[in-house]
């Protein structure tokens, strides 16, 4: 913004002009705009490409304000007299010029609006009248129109009716004619010769377009004929120019003849291929052969003929090795079988490339994703599993959490769990998680161990796959069994003269509890000075000799496991001579105890 006709707003980035703007002199404004974060050192910049609209605000002027014309009396009626020519600054319609006789001195002549040409409408005579002024007003098709008698510039055009000129221009050059599309302004593009066989002016021939010369493309000496570039030319935007050209003597009345030229744009190798995307995604099955179809892409170049002839390549990359593009039609295909689980994904380079030279070429992203297969099967990290649990586990504990992974993706990869042998009640597993847990109570000395499979299995709905695995579950036994005499009580007769030392009675007791929890130990409950008994073998052996021949006791022997928290049972001994013989009787005739539901099994 040199001269300074715009600002921004710092904060909200409003851009508001500063100074009256003119299409005429600056149509177009491309600005640079430049942000900022804070007071970060890291700018980032954007162009704003402003077009100044034209409004009419320029009327219609002529070049000249009079001028002189003469013709002669012999032109018969629709005869081009004269050509007025006047220009407005403006664009579009605001631009575009309408003319109109303002005042004439009679009906002999009327001009064309769009082209200014005055033609005759009658014949005119020298002897009647050899003079005639014409004021000629332009005013452009803007809403609302401007025209030139706002300015007071009108032409004035003095026609003088002189005598014969007969003879028209006759053109003599090529109607046809081409140039190359990259030539620069002012290029030569062709010479228009008229020839009139007529003397003096009335053979002098000027040169004019009438119509056909689009966005003003080209220019036309009307002294020498010689037709030049205006602008650039672009044979993408248009190849073929149809000029009526004008041929107009300089007799009085002039004479003319019109040619319609046609200029030929010849196509120069100025354009890129650019593809129809410039991002392709599509999906390709895994192992399949290798020449399956992926995809088919396409450019097009704006040039003819061989400028616009293009061939197609995948460039160099990561995995670009597995496809192949044929170089005419652009269709992509597999030189290999994909695997998804070695890579799911490739991000290739299309590049299409022109055949003309200089070569010019473009490139497009192609996303290819590989759709997978049901080509893997659930996997467990082991063969078999062995594990080790206590009988004493809650009914829904988790004893293992199994996992099989499975390369596949999606319901190939999901993967569901089953038990295909029989637990006896004892277990279930999860089918989502793989969790193996408790279905009851375990009882170690009912079952000490048990196997059964479980089998991994996708989810895929066309042939699932699956894996089996073995699960051993150990049963540790805890110390939940009471030691059991195998008699109780326990009666011993001992004869009065049995010597010390010698075995009166053996106790007996099993816990059917392992280890520790199983191994028992023997003692007396009260302090006893005439037996005692052997810890490890439970017997009973005498101390001191016999009180009496009537002597009798009784004995609470214990057992006891040897557990963390040993669990103990009690048995009674009865030793009496053989002269005495001890009665037994329970303690109470009616023994009566609640129990709570749901009690354990060996409860006390």
């Amino acid at each position: 913004d040199p001269h300074g006709k715009f600002s921004i707003d710092p904060q909200f980035g409003i851009i508001r002009t500063k100074k009256q703007l003119d299409h005429e002199t600056q149509s177009a404004v491309m600005l640079t705009i430049q942000s900022q974060l804070g007071n970060s050192p890291v700018y980032s910049s954007t162009q704003v490409n402003i077009s100044v609209i034209d409004i009419n605000d320029n009327p219609p002027v002529f070049l000249t304000k009079s001028d002189k014309v003469t013709i002669s009396h012999t032109q018969p009626p629709g005869t081009a007299v004269y050509i007025a020519h006047a220009e407005d600054k403006d664009s579009g319609l605001n631009g575009a010029i309408k003319y109109s006789i303002a005042s004439k001195q009679s009906n002999a002549f009327s001009i064309d609006p769009s082209l200014g040409v005055v033609n005759l409408t009658r014949t005119v005579f020298a002897d009647k009248q050899q003079e005639y002024t014409l004021h000629i007003a332009a005013e452009d098709c803007g809403s609302p129109p401007l025209t030139s008698l706002l300015v007071l510039d009108s032409l004035a055009v003095k026609i003088i009716i002189l005598d014969v000129n007969d003879n028209s221009p006759n053109f003599t050059s090529s109607p046809l004619s081409y140039v190359m599309e990259d030539v620069e302004v002012g290029f030569l593009v062709h010479h228009v010769i008229a020839k009139d066989p007529d003397e003096r002016r009335n053979g002098q021939v000027t040169y004019h377009i009438l119509s056909g010369n689009e966005n003003k493309a080209f220019v036309l000496d009307k002294i020498t004929g010689l037709l030049t570039t205006a602008q650039l030319l672009d044979r993408e935007i248009q190849e073929r120019y149809s000029l009526t050209v004008m041929a107009l003597d300089d007799g009085s009345p002039a004479l003319s003849a019109t040619q319609v030229l046609t200029i030929i744009v010849v196509d120069v190798n100025d354009e890129i291929p650019v593809f129809t995307k410039q991002l392709y995604e599509t999906t390709v099955h895994e192992n399949q052969d290798p020449g399956e179809f992926v995809i088919k892409v396409k450019a097009v170049d704006q040039d003819a003929g061989l400028n616009s002839l293009l061939w197609y390549k995948i460039l160099p990359g990561t995995g670009y090795e597995k496809f192949e593009m044929n170089s005419s039609s652009g269709e992509l295909v597999t030189t290999a079988s994909l695997d998804r689980e070695t890579q799911e994904v490739f991000n290739i380079k299309g590049n299409s490339v022109k055949i003309s030279i200089p070569s010019r070429s473009s490139t497009a992203q192609l996303y290819l994703t590989v759709l997978d297969e049901n080509d893997h099967s659930p996997l467990f990290a082991k063969t078999q599993y062995q594990i080790s649990v206590t009988e004493d586990l809650e009914e829904g504990s988790a004893i293992l959490d199994l996992y099989a992974s499975d390369e596949d993706d999606g319901l190939n990869g999901e993967v569901m769990y089953s038990l295909i042998d029989d637990t006896f009640g004892a277990f279930a597993i999860d089918s989502v998680t793989g969790s193996i847990v408790t279905t009851k109570a375990l009882d170690r000395e009912t079952k000490s161990q048990y196997t059964f499979r479980v089998v991994a299995s996708d989810c895929s709905t066309h042939l699932p796959r699956s894996t089996t695995v073995s699960v051993v579950v150990h049963i540790e036994d805890v110390n939940d069994n009471d030691p059991i005499f195998l008699q109780n009580p326990i009666r011993a007769f001992v004869p009065a003269e049995t010597p010390v030392n010698e075995i009166v009675a053996t106790v007996r007791a099993e816990d059917v509890d392992l280890g520790s929890n199983g191994a028992i130990v023997f003692n007396l409950m009260t302090a006893e000075t005439v037996f005692q008994i052997d810890v490890k073998t439970g017997d009973i052996i005498l101390r001191e000799p016999l009180a009496s021949k009537d002597f009798s006791t009784q004995l609470l022997v214990t057992a006891s496991d040897q557990g963390i928290s040993p669990r103990t049972a009690t048995a009674m001994v009865i030793i009496f001579t053989e002269e005495q013989e001890e009665e037994i009787s329970f303690s109470h005739s009616l023994y009566e105890a609640s129990v709570p539901e749901n009690s354990a099994a060996g409860g006390h």
